[in-house]
């Protein structure tokens, strides 16, 4: 299924490629979707005790945001990220797909939800059937609550628009 949308959003775009998006605001959405995949990581490490490749996909993120990694770096890094987490459970399988998405943000901004969405389904798939979906809007809450301002209605509004490609994580 796929979580972009078939028309991209122009608040999405960068103001370079046309859209209205600035470098400061795609720089807040990968930093935001870069925290997500960190409140979730223990899902992965519980599985791959002392294995780097989210951190170092993380850092890549980070460096990209500080200017010292061409995006063509940081979204090739989103294809090893994934594909840490093939074979492994749905939680753990599900943060390293966060990771991917969180790194891609550097070529597609829309990438931020996908982080979002994967990490809340990591968490949802770790806990008992039973509560799996208080755990899921727990997530969620967390989430919204580390969305910096400026970029906040922004990132409300695209989950609105795309919970239902985003296996609905977003919903109330």
């Amino acid at each position: 299924m796929p979580i972009l949308p078939a028309v991209r959003d122009p608040r999405f775009i960068t103001v370079r490629r046309g859209g209205t998006l600035t470098d400061a605001d795609h720089h807040l959405l990968a930093e935001w979707a870069i925290a997500c995949v960190e409140h979730v990581l223990p899902l992965f490490e519980a599985e791959r005790p002392g294995d780097p490749v989210l951190t170092d996909t993380l850092e890549l993120s980070r460096a990209w945001i500080r200017g010292e990694v061409p995006m063509r770096e940081a979204h090739q890094r989103a294809f090893v990220a994934n594909a840490a987490g093939k074979g492994l459970p749905d939680p753990a399988r599900f943060v390293a797909l966060a990771a991917g998405q969180a790194v891609a943000v550097a070529h597609v901004p829309a990438h931020e939800l996908g982080a979002a969405a994967y990490a809340i389904r990591a968490v949802a798939a770790s806990a008992p059937e039973t509560e799996a979906d208080a755990a899921r809007r727990h997530e969620r809450d967390w989430q919204r609550a580390q969305l910096p301002d400026a970029i906040r209605e922004l990132v409300l509004d695209d989950q609105r628009l795309r919970s239902p490609i985003c296996w609905n994580v977003f919903d109330d």
